[in-house]
């Protein structure tokens, strides 16, 4: 599956080469607030922990894993002083894959650095991510899950579509978490 570009953005499937990118964005505490009370991730973390877990569900026929976004070399993102920058991640796999594998509900999650905050881009990369995988025959849902908090992780999730399901706890075997869940019927 491809998805290469959205009016400002280049988007593509990481690789478990990428190790730098998932680094160079976990090292702003406000980026990792709502993950983690604002802890920045180590390079043993990444290489230990992000990138196996990466592995375990990245599957480029189906469109699942990270996503990494760049703002295009643009008048539109020139104005914001992000022309080429990496400005983040956009996650798709199984819903529950950690726990209980929903093959028909894609899990999508976000990650952009501080200074793409506000502008858009989290939205516009995730729906270009949200309709490519939807067209897929066996995917019947999409689903997001934040802390309440995150107020604008939630923004995001509705000006998806997604609507609120349930508040309960989102099991990880990185640890459980109190989390809101919405979900899209595709």
């Amino acid at each position: 599956m491809e998805i290469q570009y959205t009016p400002r953005l280049r988007l593509s499937l990481m690789t478990l080469d990428d190790g730098a990118l998932l680094f160079e964005l976990d090292q702003d505490e406000r980026v990792m607030h709502f993950l983690n009370g604002g802890n920045k991730t180590t390079q043993h973390q990444i290489d230990t922990i992000m990138l196996p877990r990466l592995a375990q569900y990245l599957n480029p026929p189906k469109g699942w894993g990270l996503w990494k976004v760049h703002a295009l070399d643009c008048a539109l993102n020139d104005q914001h002083g992000l022309s080429g920058e990496y400005l983040g991640w956009v996650l798709v796999r199984p819903m529950h894959f950690f726990t209980d594998i929903q093959q028909h509900d894609l899990e999508l999650g976000w990650r952009f650095k501080h200074v793409s905050w506000g502008k858009g881009y989290a939205t516009e990369a995730a729906k270009a991510v949200m309709d490519a995988v939807s067209v897929l025959n066996e995917v019947t849902h999409v689903s997001a899950v934040a802390v309440e908090d995150n107020v604008a992780s939630i923004a995001i999730m509705k000006k998806l579509g997604m609507t609120f399901q349930h508040k309960s706890i989102h099991r990880d075997p990185l640890g459980d978490t109190e989390a809101v869940f919405y979900q899209k019927a595709v």
